[in-house]
């Protein structure tokens, strides 16, 4: 019999060294309940970050009494995710430590409770200060990443690495739980875990689960494993301690789970059982694997996700934590930003090895929304102790609780070492000085991620870290785009022009960015009308890439004519990002087979910031996720230039890029337009767009396009689904654009209807808020007034409302 105690209300919180207390809610964090108790400004509020340096500099108590009616033979305290160095005590007795946030923690009590009322206590030392001590023992250098993290050497911990700050990320160093606290009592058994394995043969899969139990004596037990109609039953015995138990179910023909846009989400009711104590859930079953066939010039060899048999091609972005604070961080708020994701047309996230596992319910409603997850292990950008045994020996049990833990979701499909761990070794003047030491100690951590990754969970591949070119390959990956994954950051950091993405044709992208500015209305929950000018010290404090404002504005001027005001630079500033991320995209989508995967860095913000977001802090969408709604569409027709490589250089390719299973005809219009939309030249084509392909539909030359005009292509498909795309081959400030005068009208509240007398491009109604409209950043033309919907509104509170519309073009 086990009985379970949950332990996660009634908690309260305090300072160390003093008695006055404040409410504390589990999921929570110390920030947030200082912050509902007003014991702290708004930490996002223009510089309150540094106001509130002393609370992570401080000790705090989280305690709350509880009830024992009667002692059993096991007793076990379990916490799980506790940020993350924290003495446990019950009864002033101390039961453990806690020294990683992304460990389960499990305690025998029983020598410390008592019948009636006991109390627990949570005492979370200064994590900064056990990073600095565990830096001061360690026998040689072990780099940070300075130049993003406000806080030293936090990479000696095990916590989330962005909390030390990033490059996008407020330095706020939370403590708190962020998973649950419950006490289980048994006078048996106890189930600690379980994992999921899917082998396919063919049409059929063997479904193995593996139960980790903890047994209080040598005792049998009956187990039952149920799926799709079949059930296996056995009875074995277990001993004292610790045991595991496997079943398995055999299915022939299953209704597989498929990525957003590839076929159905379908989802099984799982059931397992020991002696009637039930489990239930809910699996999709799908066969994934990362194809890299070598080029036949022996050039490279691909990377390409096949989820059941089908090559799928990989669009989306980077996810990191949804909040800085991670109590905001809710079920609800998440689920906006995933269907965000999906709603444009992304099918992958890549889960950044900068930020944290994310908790069951994220995997779940990725399972639900049909998105597939990357997984990176969390390390990233930095050395890590591996040469100290007892922080290894942690790493392995982190990462086999995580791996059977994530085992049960269909939506992962690769489970990767780190991020950039190989490119940092190249950062510092100590690590290539030492590559040798500095490779071999980063070989022990990897090498520990892949033994646990081919133990508990084999069936999905390990990939050794990102970028990367595949295993055993210890070069720096940024630069290589013959093989595995690459990032590519040439355009902002090195401050190339946007055409830089089409000199490089990597297998699978992922990672590249260009950065903006938030809307008006985000900028007002953070600043003054002092502030509100791109060099103020406000605005520098919400932009934590170094320079990165400042390049944000140079790189504007290429091609556009300098804004007059600051809201217009910030809308110009997203005009420019969305353009950035179109011309990589709609390029490398127009490589495949050769390219296989575009995400960009990044979906979604922490905090109201500049960065490389198309979802802005709260998740209003920014122009580029208006744009990537368009170039991710499953049909998508783009034009893009020839390379030598591909023997079209000098040329204009007008491609259908087609990601559907099946065949799609089209009807497509390519014109010559002037910019006072007058066309010079028409063509008309009819169209087959193979399926999961990409179809030349014709060839031109830039020289095709007269000066002052650009290219426009519209299209119909069979199924009447329409789209339009333009090409411009020069900047826009180079253009004499009209001055249309725009007039609007609302017949209801969800309802926008414009027409111009002249050609407007670019044209976005209110950037940010709540509302997303059925198209934004698009060119309104004289002869077609557009009626635009507003499709769904978002519910979460700290998206600022935007009254009224405010229209803007270039």
């Amino acid at each position: 019999m086990t009985k379970s105690i949950g332990l996660n209300n009634d908690w309260t919180l305090r300072q160390a060294d003093a008695e006055k207390r404040v409410p504390f809610t589990i999921p929570g964090d110390v920030h947030s309940a200082l912050l509902l108790a007003g014991e702290i400004p708004e930490p996002y509020y223009r510089d309150n970050e540094y106001a509130v340096d002393w609370v992570n500099r401080t000790q705090w108590i989280i305690e709350r009494d509880f009830t024992i009616d009667s002692r059993y033979p096991a007793n076990l305290l379990i916490l799980d995710s506790v940020d993350c160095i924290a003495d446990i005590y019950v009864n002033t007795r101390l039961v453990g430590r806690v020294q990683n946030q992304f460990v389960r923690y499990c305690f025998d009590i029983s020598d410390a409770i008592e019948n009636g009322v006991n109390t627990l206590k949570i005492h979370f030392l200064v994590a900064r200060d056990y990073a600095a001590r565990k830096h001061s023992e360690a026998p040689f250098e072990v780099p940070y990443l300075s130049w993003n993290c406000r806080i030293p050497h936090t990479n000696f911990l095990r916590k989330t690495p962005c909390h030390a700050g990033w490059d996008w990320n407020i330095c706020l160093m939370p403590m708190g739980v962020y998973g649950g606290v419950k006490i289980e009592q048994s006078n048996d058994y106890v189930i600690d875990d379980y994992s999921i394995n899917q082998h396919w043969r063919g049409n059929s899969v063997s479904v193995a689960v593996n139960l980790g139990i903890t047994s209080v004596d040598t005792m049998d037990v009956s187990c039952a494993f149920g799926l799709c109609g079949q059930r296996t039953e056995m009875r074995t015995t277990i001993n004292s301690g610790q045991n595991s138990v496997s079943l398995a179910v055999e299915l022939h023909e299953p209704e597989r789970w498929w990525p957003a846009g590839s076929g159905r989400q379908t989802l099984h009711d799982l059931t397992i059982e020991v002696n009637g104590q039930l489990i239930k859930r809910r699996i999709g079953l799908r066969q994934t694997r990362v194809v890299q066939l070598p080029d036949a010039d022996s050039a490279g060899s691909g990377f390409a996700f096949e989820i059941n048999g089908a090559p799928v091609f990989a669009k989306g972005a980077n996810w990191i934590p949804a909040d800085a604070l991670p109590q905001r961080g809710t079920p609800a708020v998440v689920r906006e930003l995933l269907q965000s994701a999906v709603s444009a047309h992304m099918n992958m996230l890549r889960v950044w090895g900068g930020g944290q596992y994310e908790a069951d319910w994220f995997y779940d409603l990725c399972d639900e929304l049909g998105i597939m997850i990357w997984q990176d292990f969390m390390f990233s950008c930095n050395h890590y102790p591996a040469f100290d045994r007892e922080w290894l020996d942690l790493v392995r049990v982190e990462a086999r609780q995580q791996l059977r833990r994530l085992s049960k979701h269909a939506c992962i499909v690769l489970i990767c070492g780190d991020n950039e761990l190989v490119g940092a070794l190249k950062w510092w003047d100590v690590t290539r000085d030492n590559r040798d030491r500095y490779l071999a100690v980063y070989d022990r951590l990897n090498h520990t991620l892949e033994q646990a990754a081919e133990t508990e969970l084999p069936t999905i591949d390990f990939w050794p870290s990102s970028p990367s070119a595949g295993r055993l390959d210890f070069d720096d990956g940024w630069k290589n785009d013959a093989a595995g994954d690459m990032h590519f950051w040439d355009v902002w950091h090195e401050a190339k022009p946007f055409s830089a993405y089409q000199d490089i044709h990597p297998r699978f992208c992922s990672e590249f960015g260009f950065q903006s500015f938030p809307s008006s209305a985000v900028v007002d929950t953070f600043a003054r009308a002092q502030d509100r000018n791109v060099s103020s010290k406000v605005m520098d404090v919400h932009q934590r890439n170094v320079g990165g404002n400042a390049r944000i504005v140079e790189t504007l001027v290429r091609y556009f004519s300098f804004p007059d005001s600051f809201e217009r630079m910030l809308y110009l500033s997203q005009c420019q990002q969305a353009m950035a991320i179109r011309t990589a995209v709609e390029y490398w989508r127009c490589l495949r087979p050769h390219c296989m995967g575009t995400l960009y860095w990044q979906l979604n913000d922490t905090w109201p910031v500049a960065s490389w977001a198309s979802l802005e802090y709260g998740g209003g969408w920014k122009l580029l996720h208006y744009a990537a709604r368009q170039f991710f569409a499953p049909v998508h027709v783009a034009i893009v230039p020839g390379h030598e490589r591909f023997d079209t250089h000098g040329k204009l390719l007008l491609n259908v890029v087609n990601d559907e299973r099946v065949d799609v005809n089209s009807d497509i219009r390519l014109s010559v337009v002037t910019v006072d939309g007058a066309t010079i030249s028409s063509q008309q084509y009819q169209q087959s767009a193979i399926a999961a392909s990409v179809t030349r539909v014709c060839e031109l030359h830039k020289a095709d396009v007269p000066e002052n005009c650009y290219l426009s292509v519209t299209w119909t498909l069979a199924d009447g689904r329409t789209g339009s795309n333009e090409y411009w081959p020069r900047p826009y400030k180079d253009y004499q654009l009209p001055v249309p005068a725009i007039k609007v009208s609302q017949p209801d509240a969800d309802t926008i209807e414009l027409s111009t007398d002249k050609p407007a491009y670019f044209v976005t109604l209110n950037l940010g808020g709540k509302d997303v409209y059925s198209d934004n950043g698009f060119t309104l033309h004289p002869d077609i007034p557009r009626r635009l919907t507003v499709g769904s509104r978002l519910k979460n509170p700290r998206i600022p409302t935007v009254d009224g519309l405010d229209i803007q073009h270039l």
